[in-house]
């Protein structure tokens, strides 16, 4: 999508450190951070929000494995960390290119928001 900036990302017409990435799958790290470790993993294909992942979830698998292995790679695996999904505004989704929001290295308390 054009006026993506997720998929300008991708492009590379916006660059931004790849902590971690696959054929499918890109992570790097939030402009704006609500905790010390705070990533954005986003599918390299433009999907609007979770609702459209349709009946292939192929690709929010390849989010979560992405999700895993950075954690792995920044030592955070163990110590614990959460994956937020917002789906549309009501939920705070402010860029409809699905993304997940990795957070950790505090502690995140419960209930969120």
């Amino acid at each position: 999508m054009q006026d993506c900036i997720f998929c300008k990302i991708v492009a590379g017409e916006i660059p931004t450190e790849a902590l971690w990435q696959d054929e499918h799958v890109f992570v790097f790290r939030d402009i704006n951070p609500v905790a010390p470790v705070h990533l954005l993993i986003i599918p390299k294909k433009h999907i609007a929000t979770v609702n459209d992942f349709g009946d292939d979830h192929s690709i929010a698998g390849a989010m979560v494995n992405a999700a895993a292995q950075v954690a792995k790679q920044l030592d955070i695996s163990e110590s614990g960390y959460r994956l937020v999904w917002n789906v549309n505004k009501g939920a705070g989704q402010e860029v409809f290119h699905v993304h997940a929001h990795l957070l950790a290295g505090r502690n995140l308390g419960w209930p969120p928001g």
